[in-house]
């Protein structure tokens, strides 16, 4: 079975690597509140060490997540073409009450609505990949399908 690769930007696979880093300065600090609290004796009553000993264990998790992320990362930089496509960012008007949104079309990992990225994956995503400038486009969502016109397409 071929492994699959999740597509992302340039600026996703360098914030995985900072986490990552960050994470792994943090691992003494942990590992010495572990020791801390396992001198504290009994460690079946112990709560200070069982504490300390999920959260170092969450810590060694997500950085094993993290690092699955990056091993199976694709890092696409955007096309110089009027498409729109992941890395890019697009300016939408909402047909049905004419507001305008701006989102970067980014990598599942990386979406993030309150930053205003949505990942070509999600319906609106899908829906606007590869169409250009004053593009009318039906989106097929759960709660019903809307229009959005493409309004501005620029390089991030």
């Amino acid at each position: 079975m071929e492994p699959t690769f999740n597509k992302m930007t340039p600026a996703g696979y360098h914030a995985i690597e900072q986490e990552i880093a960050d994470l792994i300065a943090q691992r003494p600090h942990r590992i010495k509140v572990l020791a801390a609290a396992a001198a504290l004796g009994d460690r079946s009553e112990n709560a200070e060490y069982t504490n300390a000993k999920r959260d170092l264990g969450r810590l060694e998790s997500r950085v094993r997540f993290l690092n699955k992320q990056l091993q199976y990362a694709k890092v696409v930089e955007p096309a110089d073409n009027d498409q729109l496509d992941i890395g890019k960012t697009v300016t939408l008007e909402f047909m049905d009450d004419h507001d305008q949104v701006t989102y970067q079309l980014v990598g599942k990992q990386e979406a993030n609505l309150e930053q205003n990225k949505i990942s070509f994956t999600s319906p609106i995503g899908a829906a606007l990949d590869h169409h250009t400038v004053n593009d009318v486009v039906t989106v097929t969502a759960p709660n019903g399908n809307y229009q959005v016109k493409i309004i501005e397409i620029h390089r991030s």
